[in-house]
C-alpha cells in the first residue's frame, strides 16, 4: 500500500446526488438504451439498466488510472450483488483493489468467509471487507432481518469472531453463541494473507465492536476536531485487545484550477442537489435520521457551513446527510493539502469519490498525486530530522 491509501467508489450505472446524466453517454460499450434514457431524464432518480457493464469497467479503469488503491462496493437491500460486482472490478483491472461492503446477518460467517477467501484467491491480495452493521431499520426489514441496532452489533460481533476463526484455522473449531452455532467448521479455502477488516459505525455500540475486530476503522468527513476525538475513543476501545487500528475519512472534494472556480462548481453542485434529493430519496428509499454518523454531519452543518479551511457541509444539509455527504472545495492545491491535514491526525485512507463519479475518478488522479507526493516529502523531512 502507497504511503496514503485511496479508495474510490464502484457503481454499475451513474447515480449522483446531481443526476450526473452525461457520464454514460461518454462510456464506450455502455447499453446505448439506458445511456440515452439517463441523459434525457431531468431528474436526480437514476435511469437506465441496473447494471450497464460497460459503465462499471469504465469506472474501475478510471480509478485504476488515477492511482486509486481501492473502490467501495456498497450495499442496500436493493443492491445488486456485491460479490459478483467486486469480481467484475477486479477482472477488468490489473492492480485496482475491491473494499466489498458486507452486512453480517443475512450470510452464515463461515459460508461468508469462504466467499471472501475464494474471491481473494482469485485476486490475491486485492480484497477487503467492509462490515457495514446497518444503521436503517426499515431497510434492513427488507431483507428480513427486524432486530434493533444493540442486537444487530452484538450479531456483528459474534460474526466476525468466526470470520476470522474460518480464515485462520487449519483445524475443525466449534462455536456457540448467542446467534451463530457451528460444530467442526474448517474452510478449504483461507487467504494467504490476512483480509483487511473495514469497519464502520459512529454509536458507542459500533466503537467498542470496531475497536475490537477492525483494521481500518472508517469515518465520514467530520471537522478535524471530530475526527481527532473519534480516533481517540476507537484507540481506546481497541487498546484491551492489544490491536492498533488505522484510519479512514470520506469525503467529497470539489477541485478546480482556482478556489473562485471549484465555489461556483459547489454552487452548482447544491443547486441540482436540492432540486433533485426528493427523487433520490424515493427512488433508494433510505432513511439515514437515527444513523450516529448522520446526526454528527448534522449537528456541525447547523454549527457553520464551511469547517476549518474548506470543509463545506451544505450537501450534507441538503440531503439529511445520506452517507458521506460533506466536501472539500478549492484548488487543487488547497484540496490536497486539506486532505493532508486529516492525515496529519493519523488518517491513512482517503476515501473519495465525486458527483460526477466518472468524470471525477478521472479528474481525481492530480489530488492522488499531489497528496502522494506531499506525504512523502513530509515523511522524508521528518526522517531526516531524526537523530
Amino acid at each position: 500500500m502507497s504511503t496514503v491509501e485511496f479508495i474510490g467508489i464502484a457503481a454499475t450505472r451513474p447515480v449522483s446526488e446531481t443526476g450526473a446524466a452525461s457520464a454514460s453517454a461518454a462510456v464506450p460499450g455502455a447499453d446505448s438504451a439506458a445511456s440515452a434514457v439517463t441523459a434525457q431524464s431531468g431528474s436526480g432518480s437514476p435511469s437506465g439498466a441496473v447494471i450497464q457493464p460497460g459503465y462499471l469497467k469504465a469506472l474501475a479503469t478510471a480509478h485504476e488510472e488515477a492511482g486509486f488503491d481501492r473502490v467501495l462496493v456498497a450495499h442496500s437491500s436493493a443492491s445488486p450483488d456485491g460479490f459478483t460486482v467486486a469480481d467484475q472490478v477486479l477482472t477488468h483491472t490489473d492492480r485496482l483493489g475491491v473494499l466489498l461492503a458486507h452486512r453480517p446477518g443475512f450470510v452464515a460467517p463461515t459460508l461468508a468467509a469462504r466467499k471472501f477467501a475464494t474471491l481473494d484467491a482469485f485476486h490475491p491480495g486485492r480484497v477487503a471487507l467492509h462490515v457495514i452493521t446497518g444503521g436503517d431499520d426499515a431497510d434492513q426489514a427488507r431483507d428480513g432481518d427486524l432486530s434493533d441496532k444493540p442486537t444487530r452489533y452484538r450479531r456483528t460481533d459474534e460474526f466476525l469472531e468466526i470470520v476470522r476463526r474460518s480464515w485462520d484455522s487449519a483445524e475443525p473449531f466449534d462455536h456457540e453463541g448467542e446467534f451463530y452455532t457451528v460444530r467442526g467448521a474448517l474452510s478449504g479455502v483461507r487467504p494467504e494473507r490476512p483480509i483487511p477488516v473495514y469497519f464502520g459505525g459512529a454509536s458507542q455500540d459500533a466503537i467498542r465492536v470496531g475497536g475490537r475486530h477492525a483494521d481500518v476503522y472508517a469515518f465520514w468527513g467530520e471537522p478535524l476536531a471530530g475526527i481527532a476525538e473519534r480516533i481517540r475513543q476507537v484507540r481506546a476501545a481497541a487498546a484491551p485487545y492489544g490491536r492498533d487500528p488505522r484510519f479512514s475519512v470520506s469525503l467529497r472534494p470539489i477541485p478546480a484550477a482556482t478556489e473562485a472556480e471549484a465555489w461556483q462548481r459547489a454552487q452548482e453542485i447544491l443547486r441540482l442537489t436540492k432540486e433533485r434529493v426528493g427523487d433520490l430519496r424515493r427512488h433508494f428509499n433510505l432513511d439515514h435520521s437515527a444513523q450516529h454518523g448522520s446526526q454528527r454531519l448534522l449537528a456541525y452543518a447547523d454549527q457553520a457551513e464551511v469547517h476549518d479551511k474548506r470543509l463545506w457541509t451544505a450537501i450534507a444539509k441538503a440531503t439529511g446527510a445520506a452517507g458521506n455527504s460533506t466536501a472539500l472545495v478549492g484548488s487543487y492545491e488547497q484540496v490536497a493539502e486539506s486532505l493532508l491535514d486529516y492525515t496529519a491526525l493519523g488518517v491513512s485512507t482517503l476515501l473519495i469519490r465525486g458527483f460526477d463519479p466518472l468524470a471525477d475518478a478521472r479528474d481525481y488522479g492530480e489530488l492522488v498525486r499531489l497528496v502522494r507526493e506531499q506525504a512523502v516529502g513530509t515523511a522524508e523531512l521528518a526522517g531526516a530530522g531524526r537523530p
